[in-house]
């Protein structure tokens, strides 16, 4: 970096560099803003013909589990593994989907993928 600060294209006047930092920063913050309203809001899933109900955030913060007491069988413990399996992993995803969703006006313009965005 020279010792003038950041450096612009050519052309582009002081008054132009403020703006686009303006606009760089209300873009940042709404960004922001946006993640953190993932957090309040939340996707459910239910599994094994809604033998368990997961809710997770769309932070990936598992918020409740409800089980049918009828597939808590002692005997087929497994069973119960496997629904939990299945519930976390389509949750997971479909957290991953809503905040791909909800940030992608942010990058859809830009061409690119951002990995770590969301």
């Amino acid at each position: 970096m020279s010792k003038r600060g950041r450096r612009f294209p050519r052309g582009i006047g002081k008054q132009q560099q403020k703006q686009m930092m303006q606009q760089l920063q209300k873009l940042q913050e709404e960004m922001l803003q946006a993640q953190e309203a993932l957090g309040e809001e939340t996707v459910e899933v239910s599994v094994g013909g809604g033998a368990l109900t997961l809710v997770m955030t769309g932070h990936q913060k598992v918020q409740s589990v409800t089980i049918d007491p009828a597939v808590v069988d002692p005997e087929d413990v497994e069973l119960l593994e496997d629904l939990i399996i299945a519930a976390v992993n389509e949750a997971v995803d479909r957290s991953q989907e809503l905040a791909s969703e909800r940030m992608s006006r942010f990058t859809s313009g830009l061409g690119i993928d951002i990995p770590g965005l969301v």
